[in-house]
């Protein structure tokens, strides 16, 4: 039952990732008019983006913490690797790159570094949950 729930945290992270970045912030710059405004809903989202993040980031820290029974297996440690390294760039993204980008300063350069900070940690999570999802079907099976 906990890994079932891992990998739905899993799933949920990478699909709000998938969601918010390649579907409704477009979609936002397309059909709300100004680009300021589109601009500043944007960011909200980003902003509940990193809440969801920390949030299926530390279930998945504790889930994994919980596997390490006599040390560390290889898988385990790539996946918290994975989750650490997500997570740091969703907090980067929030707290060092968002800021720049209200500010409006150096736009184009922090706008494309919290792009491809986004794109990462969307990658990162594919990777997790990628690497989860066959564990997961042995069983089921």
């Amino acid at each position: 039952m906990k890994d079932r729930f891992a990998l739905l945290l899993a799933s949920f992270w990478w699909g709000s990732l998938t969601t918010t970045g390649f579907l409704v912030v477009p979609m936002a710059f397309a059909k709300l008019g100004s680009p300021v405004v589109a601009g500043n809903f944007a960011g909200q989202l980003f902003a509940a983006q990193t809440w969801v993040a920390l949030g299926c980031g530390i279930a998945l820290l504790t889930y994994f913490r919980s596997k390490m029974v006599d040390g560390v297996a290889p898988a385990v440690r790539i996946a918290i690797s994975l989750i650490v390294v997500a997570l740091l760039l969703a907090l980067m993204q929030e707290y060092a790159v968002s800021p720049r980008i209200l500010a409006r300063n150096n736009l184009k350069l922090w706008h494309a570094v919290g792009s491809g900070m986004y794109l990462a940690q969307w990658a990162l999570t594919a990777v997790l949950l990628w690497r989860m999802a066959p564990s997961a079907q042995k069983r089921a099976a």
